[in-house]
């Protein structure tokens, strides 16, 4: 019988990609305004600029090693200890502006000024724009009757608990909520894992992990021994080696599956 049940976060009980093209939409929208610029086209080459710069910096292996992706760094400030977090606080303001400058300029417009103007924008429409995805709270308040929870989350602390902040329905569910940044290393790695095992006092045969990720969520449970759910809200094909245990669209699908368990 599964006793523990260890979700990710992003894109599974929060839509982080949906916030984050909110924020694009809302941002580009201004620079519109601002300088007639296509929203369309700023968006494409900021994105293409900021993949760019975010692995052209010296954190960037780290930023790999912990789960921040260059979208989450261009809202992120970096508010944590430790020596890789405050290279990456000093990085992220230039890095966010430059983004945004170097994006205008691909799409004819030279303006440093209007460039910071929506990087910053940019940040406050994401917190702005947070999103549940419509099953989390109610899956989550069924599944916490009879399961012990946990969350278990790549990246920033600050930024994570700023999302958790954003959406204050989601942390009274879980009994622990384990993020990266402050592990020292993130999904896959099964350091993180038997570290989750061991604060959690669960056996890896008696957790479940749930996810949208392969690559860093399935990969990570397998290789623990950790029942793994794969969350394909989206139909996503499966052309890797990696192989769940379990793949479901909603998660409303969970309880059928730890109820094989029993």
């Amino acid at each position: 019988m599964k006793k523990m049940v260890l979700f990710d976060l992003d894109d599974t009980l929060l839509w982080d990609k949906k916030s984050v093209q909110d924020a694009f939409d809302l941002t580009c929208q201004l620079a519109e305004k601002e300088a007639g610029v296509s929203p369309e086209e700023l968006e494409k080459n900021v994105r293409h600029r900021a993949r760019e710069l975010y692995a052209s910096y010296p954190t960037y292996t780290y930023t790999q090693k912990i789960g921040i992706n260059p979208f989450e760094g261009l809202w992120a400030t970096f508010d944590d200890p430790g020596e890789e977090f405050q290279r990456l606080k000093e990085i992220a303001p230039v890095y966010q502006k430059t983004a945004w400058q170097k994006g205008l300029e691909e799409t004819g417009v030279n303006n440093p000024e209007l460039a910071g103007k929506l990087a910053e924008a940019f940040r406050d429409y994401r917190i702005e724009s947070p999103c549940l995805f419509e099953d989390t709270l109610s899956v989550l308040a069924e599944l916490g009757k009879d399961y012990r929870l946990a969350l278990v989350t790549n990246g920033s602390p600050s930024l994570q608990n700023l999302k958790l902040e954003i959406s204050p329905e989601l942390s009274p569910y879980f009994e622990k909520i384990f993020i990266s940044g402050d592990i020292g290393t993130g999904k896959p790695d099964q350091e993180i894992f038997n570290y989750v095992l061991k604060a959690l006092d669960i056996k890896a045969e008696d957790a479940v992990m749930v996810g949208d990720n392969l690559h860093t969520d399935i990969i990570g449970a397998n290789r623990t021994g950790i029942a793994s759910v794969w969350l394909n809200r989206f139909d996503a094909e499966n052309n890797s080696a990696v192989k769940p245990d379990y793949e479901i669209k909603s998660l409303k699908e969970l309880k059928g599956i730890l109820q094989t368990y029993n």
